[in-house]
């Protein structure tokens, strides 16, 4: 049946009404603060001896919704407080009051850095009892004794973050982790800097937690990884950190290497030895591999084209040996190259930079320093159109630099010193506006200094063959912090602008052919730490105004030169 028009108006402002009592009802319906669990978190204040960022000041009695307060979190249906975040680098001191028992649906208990303790300045046991929790992070607090085996009891646990547990500086040793065989939901789990060292049976406890998704056990002192496991369980591993352990067993003894779900592993500083594991190829998922700093005793044949979703490899420190010819043949040669960090210096390799490099297009950081690579610097270099550092210096490597490194427009940093390198700088390097860092220290080099190196913050360029005069294109370098153009053949005077390279605090124009006065507009350069003109044939005087207005000036030498007159009597103050 139609309703007239009026019927229809009250139908609306009838709907209009309840849906105004509805929203109102519900804000009115809003849990508040449970009273026992506001009375708990007082208690708990009243332990805190020190609180210098005021951190817990609206924890008050007169605040009644401790919903409200500072670090409190409250499940919006029943109010019930289900998170306490304290470890924000609040500096709070003082004990855990056994208070936060009444607080059973606590989900998230977070204290790391701060100063409280349990009674006796060790780890409550109490805090076992809190059987809701999910997260539990711990670490950075100072506690005597060991981790209570009650933990063991929090079987809803996700996240239990107890590292660098300390006691006047003293790493916390602990002699039993059995109960963490009772934590079947555990996801993540970081134990660093606790000395485990008496626990032989490590990896056959952490195996029985197949949930586990990130373990970080750096720096606790483990004797080895090598044990045998009969059945790996933690196939849902993502994240496995053993670096700064003494294990120094063979590489290929480790019982990690089939756990092809691993997409970020770390075994930096143990001092493995001998070849790689075949099974390393099959690790498909890794995304970030750090084996450095082992003591260059191992050897890398494995074939690693297969690991499509390979970011970052550090092997730097670790090889006894290698051709880098080779290992470059070796690296992922998928569609989709996703090799962005490549650190292979202080290997002992041998052999040239081949031309089939260039398939590393997304290659942001390539370091091969400190290795006996020779021949010249490819020109393939020039296809890396993504790379920021380039770092080949120590080496043996001869030839010019290529004009196709002035094309990389993204390069930040080149580091060439320490080679054999001729030829003149290109001049497309002086153009690159993302370039920061210039090491071409240490070589052959010949020419002029190009004159766009303005843009840089740090130019060493010393003991080469750069001749010419200081060129007018660094006149505005603002940004310039370092410049050593010592011992090369350079010629003309210190030219004035100089002064207005504000930033400097490294000037190195020694062992040159320089003439003439030391400018008088170097008196600007109020951050310069050194300076270092010997060895030119510079004339004039140096007056007190030169040395006093360098008030930052730690080191001076203006040796073997031409000045006349007194020197100041400010020039004994440096050396």
């Amino acid at each position: 049946m139609a309703r007239s028009p009026a019927e229809f108006v009250l139908l609306l402002m009838a709907a209009a009404i309840w849906s105004f009592f509805l929203v109102a009802g519900a804000g009115q319906l809003q849990p508040s603060c449970i009273g026992r669990e506001r009375d708990a978190l007082l208690a708990f204040k009243q332990g805190v001896s020190d609180d210098p960022k005021d951190y817990l000041g609206s924890w008050r009695q007169e605040r009644q919704d401790c919903c409200q307060w500072a670090g409190i979190t409250c499940d919006n249906v029943t109010g019930h407080v289900v998170e306490l975040d304290l470890g924000q680098g609040n500096y709070l001191a003082g004990q855990i009051s056994p208070s936060l028992l009444s607080l059973e649906h606590l989900e998230y208990l977070n204290l790391w850095g701060t100063g409280l303790c349990g009674p006796g300045g060790r780890v409550p046991e109490f805090l076992g009892s809190l059987k809701n929790l999910k997260y539990l992070d711990l670490s950075g607090m100072s506690f005597s004794g060991m981790v209570p085996p009650q933990f063991g009891n929090l079987s809803k646990l996700e996240y239990l973050d107890l590292s660098r547990i300390h006691f006047n500086n003293t790493q916390m040793v602990l002699t039993d982790i059995s109960w963490l065989t009772r934590l079947p939901l555990l996801v993540q789990l970081d134990m660093s800097l606790i000395n485990l060292s008496s626990i032989a049976d490590w990896p056959l406890v952490v195996n029985k937690i197949p949930s586990l998704k990130l373990l970080r056990l750096v720096e606790c002192s483990l004797s080895s990884a090598n044990q045998s496991l009969t059945h790996l369980n933690l196939t849902n591993l993502h994240n496995l950190d053993l670096s700064f352990n003494h294990f120094g067993h063979p590489i290929a003894s480790g019982w990690f290497w089939n756990l092809t779900s691993i997409k970020d592993l770390s075994l930096a500083s143990n001092y493995l030895y001998g070849p790689f594991p075949d099974a390393l190829a099959n690790m498909t998922s890794l995304q970030w591999l750090d084996l450095q700093d082992m003591g260059n005793k191992a050897t890398m044949t494995v074939d690693l084209k297969n690991l499509c979703d390979l970011e970052e490899l550090w092997l730097d420190g670790s090889l006894s040996s290698g051709n880098i010819t080779e290992f470059l043949d070796k690296l992922p040669q998928c569609p989709s190259n996703k090799l962005q960090y490549l650190y292979l210096s202080s290997n002992n390799m041998a052999g040239i930079l081949s031309n089939r490099m260039g398939h590393l297009t997304n290659l942001f950081w390539f370091d091969i320093s400190y290795n006996n690579i020779t021949g010249a610097i490819p020109l393939g270099i020039g296809n890396l159109s993504c790379l920021q550092s380039l770092v080949l210096s120590n080496n043996f490597l001869t030839g010019a630099i290529p004009l196709g490194i002035g094309n990389l427009s993204s390069l930040e940093a080149v580091y060439l010193s320490n080679n054999f390198l001729t030829g003149a700088i290109p001049l497309g390097i002086g153009n690159l506006s993302s370039l920061e860092v210039l090491y071409l220290s240490n070589n052959l080099l010949t020419g002029a200094i190009p004159l766009e190196l303005g843009n840089c913050t740090y130019v060493y360029l010393s003991n080469n063959k750069f001749s010419g005069p200081i060129q007018l294109g660094i006149e505005h370098c603002t940004t310039l912090e370092e410049l050593d153009l010592s011992d090369n053949n350079i010629t003309g005077v210190i030219p004035p602008w100089l002064g207005n390279c504000t930033s400097l605090r490294h000037l190195s124009l020694s062992n040159n052919l320089l003439v003439g006065h030391v400018p008088s507009k170097i008196t600007l350069l109020g951050n310069l730490t050194e300076l270092a003109l010997g060895n030119n044939n510079l004339d004039g005087v140096i007056t007190e105004e030169h040395l006093v207005a360098l008030k930052n000036l730690e080191h001076l030498d203006l040796s073997h030169n031409s000045f006349s007159g007194p020197m100041p009597l400010e020039f004994g103050a440096y050396k």
